[in-house]
């Protein structure tokens, strides 16, 4: 769920830490006999355990008449269990000193729970219910059909600039099924019957479809036995096979307007589609990103806000997917500024990048925020939790975990000109007016 269960102790939040250097994560990971990974962190620094599972399920799964059925999940499977009454779920958790949430992409989704590490059975349990025997039935999938519609309202419908990415994706992959984001078409949801939700879960929400990640101040081999008693005779679901979707590569611009009626600020958007998250390319394409506007001293922050003045806000990120990658450059104009001139500058500053190596200074900056933000990423047992579970779906390597740092710091200077030459090319993107509706 989007939404943070409050009131726990802060002292939870706090101690939940590692310390901030670039240390290698010891795991030691296994599978059960139903296909379920399970992956055990030992870190006995602090009396605080996370408790881990990452499906591989999100809205790039569902049918093109169906959107929305992954996020919905995320919220279905908190309606309770077999052993678990409707409404239960949050309460077992806050009554045992801990906090719970979960959030989907277009290719996972997460839950977590994270406890006093006296408490660890409880989180294990309590997934091992959401996965064995869940309760779908209608009241509970009317109940969540009304909790996602307030929650699509509230972020994207009455959101300012809250459909850019959904206006963005459905422009720029036409056959892949990133053309829908996350949340979905709300009529899709109420047009989708009970047995269609129950064949969802069925096919998606199995041990084979999953990684179990238990992260924090753990015994392994007590971990490891009630591990086995809480999961190993949850049966195994068909194997999911995935249909390899290939979109139709972009030769020439498309030019495109969007309407926002929560809006009084146009905004120009231009995107690119890239390689997926596993691609060495990805990184690089990060990098590129941060040159041009990560920070004040970045090099559209510089030129469009600070020095001409024409721009309120600049941006450009890596959208960085499985399957695929949206590279999204933005402006917000000030003084009534054409956006048509904040594309030229926008522009202007790839060609730069296309042409001209960063500057040796740049790119020591550069590699010291990357290794900042890796850091930062593993500073709490859920971020390792994390974190290990994203490198074993997605990289089909636990340990990526310990090789990620080293594989930005091969990225060179030349990789960061060459991948923007390649992908970042006038006939390879999307422009979007994003204009106020009148």
């Amino acid at each position: 769920m989007m939404f943070m269960k409050k009131g726990f102790l802060c002292f939870f939040l706090v101690a939940a830490t590692i310390p901030a250097i670039a240390q290698k994560v010891a795991f030691t990971e296994y599978n059960l006999k139903n296909g379920l990974h399970v992956v055990l962190h030992q870190d006995n620094s602090a009396p605080v355990v996370a408790v881990s599972v990452m499906y591989h399920v999100g809205s790039k799964d569902e049918q093109p008449n169906r959107t929305g059925f992954a996020h919905f999940f995320e919220h279905l499977l908190f309606e309770g269990s077999d052993n678990i009454k409707r409404g239960e779920f949050m309460k077992i958790v806050s009554a045992n000193g801990g906090q719970n949430n979960a959030n989907t992409t277009q290719d996972r989704t997460f839950y977590y729970e994270v406890f006093p590490s006296n408490q660890l059975a409880t989180g294990l349990w309590l997934e091992s219910e959401r996965m064995f025997h869940p309760v779908i039935n209608e009241v509970g999938v009317k109940t969540q059909n009304e909790v996602v519609k307030e929650e699509k309202r509230l972020r994207v419908d009455n959101q300012p600039y809250g459909n850019f990415v959904s206006e963005i994706m459905k422009r720029l992959f036409t056959k892949h099924p990133y053309n829908w984001v996350t949340i979905g078409s709300m009529e899709h949801l109420d047009a989708a019957t009970l047995d269609e939700f129950k064949a969802f879960n069925k096919k998606f929400y199995v041990p084979n479809n999953a990684v179990l990640v238990i992260a924090g101040d753990i015994d392994i081999a007590k971990t490891k036995q009630w591990v086995e008693s809480y999961f190993a005779e949850i049966p195994a679901g068909a194997p999911v096979v995935r249909q390899q979707i290939k979109d139709i590569p972009i030769m020439k611009e498309i030019i495109d307007t969007a309407y926002d009626n929560n809006i009084q600020i146009p905004a120009i958007m231009a995107a690119y589609r890239i390689p997926g998250m596993t691609s060495k390319e990805s990184k690089a394409l990060e990098m590129a990103s941060a040159v041009l506007s990560q920070g004040n001293s970045s090099r559209m922050f510089k030129k469009m806000v600070d020095d001409k003045k024409n721009s309120l806000q600049v941006g450009s990120f890596n959208y960085a997917l499985e399957d695929y990658g949206a590279y999204i450059t933005y402006a917000l104009p000030n003084n009534d500024t054409p956006l048509d001139t904040l594309l030229k500058d926008i522009d202007d500053e790839v060609v730069k990048l296309q042409k001209q190596l960063i500057t040796p200074e740049e790119f020591t900056k550069l590699q010291n925020q990357f290794e900042n933000d890796f850091v930062d990423k593993n500073n709490r047992m859920l971020g390792v939790a994390e974190n290990l579970a994203d490198g074993f779906t997605f990289f089909k390597n636990t340990n990526e975990i310990n090789t990620e740092l080293d594989e930005l710091r091969k990225i060179t200077r030349q990789d960061i000109m060459d991948v923007a030459k390649k992908y970042l090319n006038k006939n390879q993107r999307v422009v979007l007016y994003y204009l106020p509706k009148k």
